[in-house]
């Protein structure tokens, strides 16, 4: 369920017992920080990771060159969704801009938001919403699917590594486990 905004805040999201939840997490300005092959396996362990530790259930997802988008269900009240986002982002994006520091590689100077600080990622939470009704579920896993296909990075879903594409087509074995069942 979503409440309106009110006074140009944000809308609320409401944390509900196996009810999925669609994200979508772009990197700072939108540039193509995950172009890198060995940048996107990075996020796909620390996704994996995050699995294992905060026990959500992950329906689909895919790493694209400028954004991540997620479907999954949190084990609440444990871990919402906020404190599940907060430490993926956080802890992937710590480790990645710190490789990237004694590397002393170039992007660091693009990474600098108007304070001073280096970021990956955009500030806040990024596009979240609940997913309901029957229909939403499958509409958003093929649109999470398709998505390099739309921007011609493959021909096919199943082509893309990091996708859960793959598990659905009963095709590759994923890199991140996902958890189709109960949906």
């Amino acid at each position: 369920m979503l409440d309106k905004p009110s006074h140009g805040r944000h809308p609320k999201r409401h944390e509900r017992p196996n009810q999925a939840r669609y994200l979508t997490c772009s990197c700072h300005d939108r540039l193509p920080l995950f172009s890198n092959d060995a940048i996107k396996d990075h996020f796909s362990d620390h996704l994996r990771e995050a699995r294992e530790e905060f026990g959500f259930r992950l329906v689909a997802w895919v790493v694209m060159p400028e954004h991540i988008h997620l479907l999954l269900v949190p084990r609440l009240p444990e871990y919402p969704v906020s404190q599940v986002l907060r430490e993926l982002k956080k802890r992937f994006a710590r480790r990645v801009i710190r490789r990237w520091r004694e590397l002393d590689a170039p992007v660091l100077s693009r990474l600098q938001d108007g304070t001073g600080a280096t970021r990956f990622w955009l500030p806040g939470g990024g596009y979240d919403r609940n997913v309901v009704g029957g229909h939403e579920l499958p509409e958003k896993i093929g649109y999470i699917h398709e998505n390099p296909v739309r921007r011609g990075l493959v021909r096919t879903p199943e082509e893309w590594k990091w996708s859960s594409a793959g598990a659905y087509s009963g095709g590759l074995s994923p890199i991140v486990p996902i958890d189709r069942a109960g949906l």
